[in-house]
């Protein structure tokens, strides 16, 4: 083989090294927006619950003192 068809092949690998690294790249710069999308998400999510979980702990006083009022009502006790 000659140097100048080793320095060809040399400049063929090196050109394959140089887009394989350039995929490689591309699709890590992908992963990485998708899991700071994914990320966000997940954040909006946990504050949805919560939100829901004081609202249902705000509901389940809401009965807990309705259903006083009205045991106090059938037991002939009224208190406002």
């Amino acid at each position: 083989m000659t140097p100048e068809e080793r320095y060809a092949r040399i400049d063929a690998r090196l050109d394959a090294i140089a887009m394989h690294l350039e995929l490689t790249a591309s699709i890590a710069h992908s992963s990485e927006e998708r899991i700071g999308k994914l990320g966000k998400r997940i954040d909006e999510l946990v504050t949805a619950v919560q939100q829901d979980s004081e609202n249902i702990r705000a509901l389940a006083r809401i009965a807990e003192i309705h259903e006083h009022r009205l045991s106090d009502l059938e037991g002939g006790e009224r208190k406002n």
